[in-house]
């Protein structure tokens, strides 16, 4: 149907091989291949934290709130601009969602002004998101937390590889949580990480990832245990073998498939650049390596994003909104949130062109005239 998708899968004959052999080893369930890949993981992140495979990003999160006896009562402040796993999170465990507003309309991420200013004497924790793979200015966010005694949660399902002054997104906070979904990345069908360099906060996670037992089915399995106790309440949040053996594949290719987005997105920005009716963001950023997850562009408030959509659809050009605003949610509306003008107005004007790996630059070109033509 689609001439440019908005996304397409980077898998090769590594990947069938890697899940034919877990069929053939006849061990499904979290075991070997969920071994190695978090210890890859980690040393992926720079070898200081402790990784835990999981279902997906929002279970990481949700076991991140968890871990820090966030509840009733309490309010976690979150960006405005995001996906609505992390209001969701909050909600699930009783707590209250805040708001924060976008540093700018070239910074899309919260700052450490934007979150200051939500936060109340019922706070217990922060959820950034390194939107679009592009790096929050992290030092005046954890000196905030620090000052606030804040719990700090890096939601990094767009930015896995992303760093800010040479540290790994992900590791900066008390907690980190990736996510491998299919557009992702690190593409897996479902999955997610739960990061830490807390000792305790790593333990509980992995009491919270499987029932709270103190063994698993493997070491059973292996003759290593012979039942278990169960330490604390749990959940099942644990992940397979067979997507565990696609991210220890996608891993090894995940740096040179940030580079060729790299190059994509510079292509990008080169061809937009005096187009007029459209802005790019992110232009300004400085000391940080992105993951290049997706490219956002924002339309002038003259232009009909719905008219732009169905011409490039027309033209076989797919194309997205990272994110609509969590006030048009059912769910939320009723929320009473604070004002967050800026990331409203985004929200309202924001379009993701296509972005994968490997793409090419002739299609990056009939992306553009495709827009050029939608913009009219």
């Amino acid at each position: 149907m689609w001439k440019v998708p908005l996304f397409k899968l980077n898998y090769d004959a590594k990947e069938s091989s890697a899940v034919m052999a877990v069929l053939e080893s006849q061990w499904l369930t979290m075991g070997e291949q969920v071994d190695l890949f978090e210890k890859n993981f980690s040393e992926f992140l720079g070898g200081s934290t402790d990784s835990t495979a999981v279902t997906n990003c929002t279970a990481a999160l949700h076991m991140a709130l968890l871990a820090s006896d966030i509840g009733v009562g309490d309010e976690v402040i979150i960006p405005a601009l995001t996906f609505v796993a992390d209001a969701n999170v909050v909600a699930m465990t009783g707590a209250t969602p805040a708001l924060a507003d976008c540093t700018s309309y070239d910074n899309w991420n919260i700052s450490a002004q934007t979150i200051a200013e939500k936060i109340t004497d019922k706070t217990k924790a922060v959820i950034v998101v390194h939107f679009a793979g592009y790096p929050c200015e992290m030092d005046d966010i954890i000196a905030l937390c620090d000052q606030r005694n804040l719990i700090l949660i890096e939601d990094v399902a767009h930015a896995p590889g992303a760093s800010y002054k040479n540290r790994a997104c992900g590791t900066m906070g008390d907690i980190g949580c990736f996510s491998f979904f299919s557009n992702k990345n690190l593409s897996i069908g479902e999955g997610g990480m739960f990061v830490t360099q807390d000792p305790d906060i790593n333990q509980k996670a992995r009491f919270l990832r499987s029932h709270g037992m103190t063994t698993l089915t493997l070491d059973r399995h292996k003759g290593r245990a012979i039942s278990y106790d169960v330490e604390q309440p749990g959940l099942n949040y644990r992940m397979d073998e067979m997507r565990a053996a696609l991210g220890l594949v996608q891993l090894e290719k995940l740096p040179e498939n940030n580079r060729q987005r790299g190059r994509l997105v510079s292509h990008y920005r080169q061809r937009l650049k005096n187009i007029g009716g459209i802005t790019v963001p992110f232009g300004d950023l400085h000391e940080v390596e992105s993951s290049y997850h997706i490219c956002p562009v924002l339309l002038d408030a003259s232009v009909d994003r719905i008219a732009v959509i169905k011409s490039l659809k027309l033209a076989g050009i797919q194309s997205s909104i990272h994110y609509p605003s969590f006030r048009e949610f059912t769910a939320y509306a009723a929320m009473g949130f604070s004002p967050t003008p800026i990331a409203d107005d985004i929200s309202s004007r924001e379009l993701t062109l296509p972005l994968y790996p490997n793409m090419t630059l002739n299609q990056v070109d009939l992306v553009v005239e495709s827009l050029i033509a939608a913009l009219g």
